[in-house]
Protein backbone atom coordinates (compact mmCIF):
# COMPACT_ATOMS: atom_id res chain seq x y z
CA UNK A 1 0.00 0.00 0.00
CA UNK A 2 1.24 3.48 -0.81
CA UNK A 3 2.54 5.71 1.98
CA UNK A 4 1.13 8.99 3.27
CA UNK A 5 3.89 11.58 3.47
CA UNK A 6 4.28 15.11 4.86
CA UNK A 7 7.18 17.22 3.57
CA UNK A 8 8.68 20.65 4.29
CA UNK A 9 6.06 21.38 6.94
CA UNK A 10 7.40 24.28 9.00
CA UNK A 11 6.47 24.99 12.61
CA UNK A 12 7.61 27.54 15.17
CA UNK A 13 9.30 26.64 18.45
CA UNK A 14 5.89 26.78 20.12
CA UNK A 15 4.34 24.50 17.52
CA UNK A 16 2.41 26.92 15.30
CA UNK A 17 2.33 26.15 11.57
CA UNK A 18 0.50 29.34 10.67
CA UNK A 19 -0.03 32.64 12.41
CA UNK A 20 -3.20 34.45 13.38
CA UNK A 21 -5.03 36.80 11.01
CA UNK A 22 -4.89 34.94 7.70
CA UNK A 23 -5.98 37.09 4.74
CA UNK A 24 -5.55 37.16 0.95
CA UNK A 25 -2.40 39.25 1.33
CA UNK A 26 -1.19 37.31 4.40
CA UNK A 27 -1.72 33.57 3.84
CA UNK A 28 0.22 32.72 7.00
CA UNK A 29 -1.20 35.55 9.09
CA UNK A 30 1.14 37.46 11.35
CA UNK A 31 3.85 34.82 10.78
CA UNK A 32 4.46 36.29 7.34
CA UNK A 33 7.15 34.36 5.48
CA UNK A 34 9.30 33.69 8.54
CA UNK A 35 8.42 29.98 8.69
CA UNK A 36 9.65 29.41 5.14
CA UNK A 37 12.70 31.63 4.72
CA UNK A 38 14.96 28.57 5.16
CA UNK A 39 13.42 27.02 2.02
CA UNK A 40 13.45 30.18 -0.10
CA UNK A 41 17.26 30.16 0.12
CA UNK A 42 17.62 26.62 -1.29
CA UNK A 43 18.41 25.47 -4.79
CA UNK A 44 15.21 23.41 -4.64
CA UNK A 45 13.09 26.56 -4.34
CA UNK A 46 14.93 28.39 -7.14
CA UNK A 47 14.49 25.37 -9.43
CA UNK A 48 10.79 25.14 -8.56
CA UNK A 49 10.44 28.66 -9.90
CA UNK A 50 12.34 27.83 -13.07
CA UNK A 51 15.43 29.73 -12.03
CA UNK A 52 18.99 28.99 -10.98
CA UNK A 53 21.01 29.60 -7.86
CA UNK A 54 20.20 28.96 -4.25
CA UNK A 55 22.13 26.96 -1.69
CA UNK A 56 22.79 23.24 -1.59
CA UNK A 57 23.49 21.34 1.59
CA UNK A 58 21.10 19.70 4.00
CA UNK A 59 18.24 22.21 3.67
CA UNK A 60 18.19 21.67 -0.10
CA UNK A 61 18.41 17.89 0.28
CA UNK A 62 15.46 17.73 2.65
CA UNK A 63 13.37 20.15 0.61
CA UNK A 64 14.00 18.24 -2.63
CA UNK A 65 12.44 15.04 -1.22
CA UNK A 66 9.07 16.78 -1.54
CA UNK A 67 8.06 15.47 -4.94
CA UNK A 68 9.58 12.05 -5.58
CA UNK A 69 7.04 9.27 -5.97
CA UNK A 70 3.96 11.40 -5.27
CA UNK A 71 0.78 10.51 -7.16
CA UNK A 72 -1.82 12.65 -5.37
CA UNK A 73 -2.11 15.32 -2.69
CA UNK A 74 -4.60 16.05 0.08
CA UNK A 75 -4.90 19.56 1.50
CA UNK A 76 -7.28 21.53 3.66
CA UNK A 77 -9.47 24.44 2.66
CA UNK A 78 -7.11 26.85 4.42
CA UNK A 79 -4.19 25.85 2.19
CA UNK A 80 -6.25 26.09 -0.99
CA UNK A 81 -7.18 29.68 -0.31
CA UNK A 82 -7.67 32.47 2.24
CA UNK A 83 -10.80 32.76 4.38
CA UNK A 84 -13.84 33.38 2.20
CA UNK A 85 -12.63 31.72 -1.01
CA UNK A 86 -15.69 29.45 -0.94
CA UNK A 87 -17.84 32.50 -1.66
CA UNK A 88 -16.06 33.12 -4.98
CA UNK A 89 -17.26 30.55 -7.56
CA UNK A 90 -14.42 31.51 -9.90
CA UNK A 91 -11.59 31.01 -7.39
CA UNK A 92 -9.04 28.42 -8.60
CA UNK A 93 -6.40 28.44 -5.88
CA UNK A 94 -3.39 30.54 -5.03
CA UNK A 95 -0.92 29.17 -7.61
CA UNK A 96 -2.04 30.54 -10.96
CA UNK A 97 -2.98 28.60 -14.08
CA UNK A 98 -0.23 25.96 -13.68
CA UNK A 99 -0.09 24.90 -10.00
CA UNK A 100 3.06 23.11 -8.79
CA UNK A 101 1.36 19.82 -7.87
CA UNK A 102 0.96 18.14 -11.30
CA UNK A 103 -1.24 15.43 -9.75
CA UNK A 104 -4.83 15.10 -8.57
CA UNK A 105 -5.32 17.27 -5.46
CA UNK A 106 -8.12 16.59 -2.98
CA UNK A 107 -9.24 19.69 -1.08
CA UNK A 108 -11.12 19.00 2.15
CA UNK A 109 -13.98 21.47 2.58
CA UNK A 110 -17.47 21.50 4.03
CA UNK A 111 -18.60 23.29 0.87
CA UNK A 112 -17.66 21.05 -2.09
CA UNK A 113 -17.81 22.32 -5.67
CA UNK A 114 -17.17 20.77 -9.11
CA UNK A 115 -13.63 19.67 -9.89
CA UNK A 116 -11.27 22.14 -11.59
CA UNK A 117 -8.78 20.92 -14.19
CA UNK A 118 -5.68 23.12 -14.39
CA UNK A 119 -2.61 23.21 -16.60
CA UNK A 120 0.28 20.85 -15.99
CA UNK A 121 -1.71 17.85 -14.81
CA UNK A 122 -3.24 19.31 -11.64
CA UNK A 123 -6.93 18.70 -11.04
CA UNK A 124 -8.54 19.99 -7.86
CA UNK A 125 -11.29 17.81 -6.39
CA UNK A 126 -13.34 19.12 -3.47
CA UNK A 127 -14.45 16.68 -0.77
CA UNK A 128 -16.48 16.84 2.41
CA UNK A 129 -14.98 13.66 3.84
CA UNK A 130 -13.22 12.13 6.83
CA UNK A 131 -9.44 11.62 6.67
CA UNK A 132 -9.88 7.91 5.94
CA UNK A 133 -12.42 8.58 3.18
CA UNK A 134 -10.25 11.25 1.58
CA UNK A 135 -7.22 8.97 1.73
CA UNK A 136 -9.12 6.18 -0.01
CA UNK A 137 -9.99 8.53 -2.88
CA UNK A 138 -6.45 9.89 -3.08
CA UNK A 139 -4.82 6.46 -3.09
CA UNK A 140 -7.11 5.36 -5.90
CA UNK A 141 -6.10 8.42 -7.93
CA UNK A 142 -2.39 8.01 -7.09
CA UNK A 143 -2.13 4.75 -9.01
CA UNK A 144 0.18 3.03 -6.56
CA UNK A 145 2.35 6.06 -5.84
CA UNK A 146 2.45 7.83 -2.48
CA UNK A 147 0.01 10.45 -1.25
CA UNK A 148 1.37 13.77 0.01
CA UNK A 149 -0.46 15.48 2.85
CA UNK A 150 0.04 19.16 2.16
CA UNK A 151 -1.52 20.78 5.23
CA UNK A 152 -2.53 22.99 6.86
CA UNK A 153 -1.92 22.08 10.48
CA UNK A 154 -5.49 21.06 11.27
CA UNK A 155 -5.50 18.54 8.42
CA UNK A 156 -2.10 17.09 9.34
CA UNK A 157 -3.17 16.86 12.98
CA UNK A 158 -6.38 15.01 12.05
CA UNK A 159 -4.49 12.47 9.95
CA UNK A 160 -1.90 11.97 12.70
CA UNK A 161 -4.65 11.44 15.28
CA UNK A 162 -6.08 8.62 13.15
CA UNK A 163 -2.70 6.98 12.59
CA UNK A 164 -2.70 7.61 8.84
CA UNK A 165 0.71 9.27 8.37
CA UNK A 166 3.66 7.03 7.46
CA UNK A 167 6.40 9.62 7.05
CA UNK A 168 6.52 13.23 8.24
CA UNK A 169 9.21 15.83 7.67
CA UNK A 170 8.83 18.85 9.96
CA UNK A 171 11.07 21.90 9.97
CA UNK A 172 11.32 23.59 13.35
CA UNK A 173 12.11 27.25 12.81
CA UNK A 174 13.65 29.20 15.75
CA UNK A 175 10.86 31.74 16.17
CA UNK A 176 8.02 32.02 18.69
CA UNK A 177 4.65 32.97 17.18
CA UNK A 178 2.50 32.84 20.32
CA UNK A 179 -0.78 32.51 18.41
CA UNK A 180 -2.21 30.95 15.30
CA UNK A 181 -2.92 27.27 14.56
CA UNK A 182 -0.81 24.69 16.40
CA UNK A 183 0.08 21.26 15.10
CA UNK A 184 0.53 19.36 18.36
CA UNK A 185 -2.75 19.91 20.21
CA UNK A 186 -4.37 16.61 21.20
CA UNK A 187 -1.45 14.47 20.01
CA UNK A 188 -0.11 13.40 23.40
CA UNK A 189 2.51 10.61 23.23
CA UNK A 190 2.72 10.78 19.43
CA UNK A 191 6.43 9.96 19.75
CA UNK A 192 5.56 6.42 20.81
CA UNK A 193 4.27 5.65 17.30
CA UNK A 194 7.28 7.01 15.38
CA UNK A 195 11.03 6.74 15.11
CA UNK A 196 12.24 10.34 15.19
CA UNK A 197 15.49 11.82 13.91
CA UNK A 198 16.68 15.42 14.17
CA UNK A 199 19.18 17.25 11.94
CA UNK A 200 20.17 20.87 12.59
CA UNK A 201 21.56 23.00 9.78
CA UNK A 202 23.53 26.26 9.49
CA UNK A 203 20.34 28.15 8.58
CA UNK A 204 19.20 27.66 12.18
CA UNK A 205 16.35 25.24 11.50
CA UNK A 206 16.02 21.68 12.73
CA UNK A 207 14.69 19.00 10.37
CA UNK A 208 12.61 16.42 12.25
CA UNK A 209 11.71 13.21 10.44
CA UNK A 210 9.02 10.92 11.82
CA UNK A 211 8.87 7.38 10.45
CA UNK A 212 5.97 5.21 11.57
CA UNK A 213 6.93 2.13 13.57
CA UNK A 214 5.64 -1.24 12.42
CA UNK A 215 1.91 -1.46 12.90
Amino acid sequence: MSDVRVHNFAISLDGFATGAGQAPDAPFGHAGERLHEWMFATRFWHEMGGGRGGSGGADHAFAAMHGAGIGAEIMGAGKFGPPGWQDDPGYKGAWGANPPFHTPVFVLTHRPRPSIEMEGGTTFHFLDASPAEALERAREAAGGQDVRLGGGPSVVRDFLAEGLVDHMHLVQVPIVLGRGVRLWDGLESLEEAYDIEAVSTPSGVTHLTFTAKSR
